[in-house]
């Protein structure tokens, strides 16, 4: 089988990624930017973290590129690059309710909120705790205790029922219908999307297994129902029978999308149900059906796989974060197959050969989970996770064994979406058809197409016509009865604020007759001056940064990669996947950027540098 590979240092001049909002059709989709998880104080754990006055309001402004007010330092603070979508997604779990509870009154609080923080928090503890800077060390003697993922979400769902008190519903119709009314002023169709959403929160166990909801729905649609939290019930069959309910009443539409799943014991990509029972074809595609993507990176770390699952994989050690949702120490974190998407994906396939429906078949985006209200998945404009990171002293911690700090976390992502118009409905056709991406944080703009007659021609001409006349992109599926090898289509290029490109890579994952999946990293594009050595590995590419001033050149790198390649072993009658993985050359990471500020030689905690990178959502081969 013959691989096709072209260098892009020697086309970049011929590759057109084409003219996206000039032509109609799908080779018209524009390329659009955005943040699908994003918290404001309405979330009770932004609040209690220092953000106790930048709400959905702050939060969208931001995103649209004005000035604004940072809660907890009160710095004047902007993004580099506005997006052009805007998903506010606070907790379902007492939404706004913590606001009220603060600002009720410490003499005569209301009776309703004072149990409508998990029934039984005290509102004048919380109260103390905010205003003597207490609220991070409250917050963490909140969450909850390590146990069986299983057995915890069945007490819970046996124990509490759908018991939320009357105070609690109050507050969060008032805070949701604010948000409604605050996108709805926001929301500026072609030129900036404001869409409504929230985070179902459910923790069986320390088990993380969060979605985030979105919906096309504008804010009077939204009055008629208040979003589904995990306080109704800790199963994410409960909440796609809630949101499928709900679209039919309302005429809504809404997909979910599964979040660090680094952190959930397993569970997020189980091949069983958090019931305990077995995937069966039914609850495959409901899933498939409601959680068409998943956020493979964030804050709180990558989620696209670690060196325990793909050992033969030198890049596998990115961004990691070893602590569960009760902040267990490193030494309790353990990597499963159900934690990681590259190993979700191979778990899906071998759950479609057996029940013949694949839940696992879902494209990739990234998004921030900041809880600032600000959308900051810029290196060296990085606003923290929580308010109070946004003070380099309040980063800092002596081991990596003091648990997550400010520079354990990760400065990413972003969602990358190919749509016809920059309005909701056509954002959500974009994550419905799996035409997304992910990246960690710079706007690499990335082309994936699978089809059987690319050829290298194909480069020099418009990758994005081409691709859609003779092929499928990402999110797609080829199949064929034939042996002949699928080629792949692939153009990266720079983020013209970032670095250079250091090499494209494509992801395979297959199973085989016997049910056992497999999976092989190939390197099928890199930027000039570098050989592959006899076992298969390619130079690296080089590091330009200055540690003393957090600086680094484009002397090194390609500004594009482009290529057609085929499978050497392709096998017609074995499932698989394919996915692209770009990588950038090295540059400072956050924690230098502070290190640099606080006079350090170094960070105390994480790395120095990083390889930013892109993920395309799969393409999948069936026989």
């Amino acid at each position: 089988m013959r691989i096709i590979r072209v260098l892009a240092c020697f086309i970049a001049t011929a590759v057109s990624f084409g003219a996206d909002a000039e032509r109609a059709g799908a080779e018209g989709r524009r390329l659009l930017w955005g943040d699908t998880h994003l918290h404001t104080s309405y979330s009770f754990d932004a609040f209690l973290n220092g953000n106790q006055t930048a709400d959905p309001d702050v939060a969208y402004r931001y995103a649209r590129g004005l000035p604004v007010v940072h809660p907890y330092n009160r710095a004047r603070v902007r993004i580099e690059t506005p997006l052009d979508f805007l998903v506010v997604s606070d907790h379902a779990e007492f939404y706004g309710g913590i606001r009220d509870i603060y600002n009720d009154g410490i003499q005569e609080p209301d009776p309703n909120l004072i149990e409508s923080l998990f029934y039984w928090y005290n509102e004048r503890e919380i109260r103390m705790a905010i205003d003597e800077g207490r609220g991070p060390e409250y917050f963490a003697g909140l969450l909850p205790v390590a146990e069986d993922p299983i057995e915890a979400a069945r007490r819970w769902s046996a124990e509490t029922g759908a018991k939320v008190p009357p105070g609690a519903t109050v507050s969060a119709r008032n805070a949701w219908q604010r948000l409604g009314e605050t996108a709805d002023a926001h929301n500026d169709p072609g030129r900036f999307t404001a869409l409504l959403g929230w985070e179902w929160s459910s923790v069986p166990g320390g088990a993380n297994l969060h979605r985030v909801v979105m919906t096309d729905a504008d804010g009077p649609r939204t009055a008629g129902f208040l979003p589904f939290s995990s306080a109704d019930s800790p199963f994410p069959e409960d909440l796609w029978a809630w949101l499928e309910k709900t679209s039919a009443e309302t005429g809504a539409r809404f997909l979910a999308i599964p979040h660090n799943s680094n952190i959930s014991k397993g569970q997020m990509f189980s091949d069983r149900t958090l019931r305990g029972e077995e995937i069966d074809a039914a609850y495959a595609r409901a899933r498939r059906r409601w959680e068409p993507v998943v956020e493979v990176t964030q804050i709180k770390g990558d989620s696209e796989t670690h060196p325990d699952l793909s050992p033969d994989d030198p890049f596998a050690d990115f961004e990691l974060y070893p602590w569960y949702i009760q902040q267990v120490r490193t030494g309790g974190y353990q990597a499963g197959a159900g934690d990681y998407v590259r190993s979700a994906l191979r778990t899906g396939l071998a759950l479609e050969q057996r029940t013949g429906e694949n839940p696992y078949r879902f494209g990739l985006i990234g998004s921030t989970d900041s809880h600032t209200s600000m959308a900051s998945a810029e290196e060296p404009n990085f606003w923290g996770k929580m308010a109070y990171d946004s003070v380099p002293e309040n980063k800092q911690g002596r081991t990596s064994a003091d648990g997550p700090v400010g520079w354990s976390m990760s400065a990413s992502g972003l969602a990358a979406v190919y749509a016809e118009e920059n309005d909701r409905g056509s954002i959500l056709d974009a994550f419905e058809r799996r035409e997304v991406y992910a990246t960690t944080g710079p706007r690499i703009r990335v082309r994936f197409f699978g089809g059987w007659s690319f050829g290298p021609g194909d480069l020099a001409g418009d990758v994005a016509a081409l691709g859609y006349a003779k092929g499928v992109p990402m999110g797609g599926t080829l199949s064929t009865t034939g042996v002949e090898a699928p080629t792949f289509l692939v153009a990266a290029q720079k983020d013209p604020r970032s670095a250079n490109l250091d090499r494209v890579q494509i992801v395979k994952g297959w199973i085989d007759a016997v049910g056992a999946s497999h999976e092989r990293v190939f390197d099928v594009a890199w930027s000039e001056g570098r050989t592959m050595g006899a076992d298969g590995a390619l130079e690296a590419v080089g590091d330009t940064v200055d540690r003393t001033k957090a600086t680094w050149t484009d002397d090194i790198g390609a500004p594009e990669l482009a290529t057609v390649w085929s499978d050497p072993e392709f096998d017609s009658s074995q499932s698989a996947f394919y996915y692209v993985r770009v990588l950038q050359i090295p540059t400072p990471r956050h924690a230098l950027y502070d290190a640099v500020a606080l006079g350090l030689e170094a960070p105390t905690v994480g790395p120095s540098v990083i390889q930013e990178r892109a993920y395309t959502s799969p393409i999948w081969y069936a026989p």
